[in-house]
């Protein structure tokens, strides 16, 4: 196992965070929306109770994050957006250099139109192993936010709004609202990625990608209930 697939976060780096939000402030900033994306934008939003919520927190360049999206894209798909509701929380992991870079990258994307967020992260999923930290070392910051945006976001979102984008990227309200899921993330006790959450109860199971099978084995259950 390579330095990519090393996806949780050491206690010493957890506790670093926690006593650097106490120098700043214990509040924890509250944004203006709910963080994470919804799997099937908003119309695919569950009334609060009347669906069985699925929570994952990924990080765009972690491949064990890339590995857990399509079985659990599949589950969602099976079950519909009426039964089970997933949204996806970005968690840029602080050992993998380029992942706040990537998930301000969506956050940005969001701003300008929320549908193309998952085609962009299932665009990182396919091409992150050109931005783990072996292959961007002798990279400059500069030159990485250039790559991402003309080789990943620009397909994505049409050339005609790179300019848009790029403005928007280097906006503070982008860089906000990536440290804001982070830090949301260590405020659920988010150790590493994928890490999981059902109807607001972590699942034993994160950390690592589950199958298809544990997923509906998981959920059919709960859906019966419902």
């Amino acid at each position: 196992m390579g330095e990519a697939r090393r996806h949780r976060v050491p206690a010493a780096v957890l506790v670093a965070v926690v006593i650097a939000a106490g120098r700043c402030g214990a509040q924890v900033p509250i944004p203006a929306r709910t963080d994470g994306f919804v799997y099937g934008g908003h119309a695919a939003a569950p009334a609060w109770g009347e669906a069985v919520v699925v929570e994952a927190f990924f990080d765009p360049v972690c491949p064990d994050s890339r590995d857990a999206w399509p079985p659990l894209q599949r589950a969602a798909d099976h079950f519909g957006a009426r039964r089970v509701a997933v949204v996806v929380h970005l968690f840029p992991l602080p050992y993998h250099s380029s992942a706040f870079i990537a998930c301000r990258s969506i956050h940005t994307v969001h701003k300008l139109n929320a549908s193309a967020v998952y085609p962009l992260l299932e665009k990182f999923f396919k091409y992150q192993e050109g931005y783990y930290n072996t292959p961007t070392y002798t990279k400059t910051r500069a030159a990485v936010v250039a790559e991402i945006a003309n080789n990943l976001v620009a397909p994505v979102i049409g050339e005609a709004n790179l300019a848009a984008y790029k403005a928007g990227f280097n906006d503070s309200q982008s860089d906000q609202a990536t440290r804001i899921s982070f830090k949301f993330g260590c405020a659920r006790g988010v150790t590493g990625t994928p890490y999981y959450f059902v109807n607001g109860i972590p699942l034993s199971d994160s950390g690592s990608p589950m199958d298809y099978g544990k997923w509906i084995s998981t959920l059919d259950p709960l859906v019966g209930k419902m």
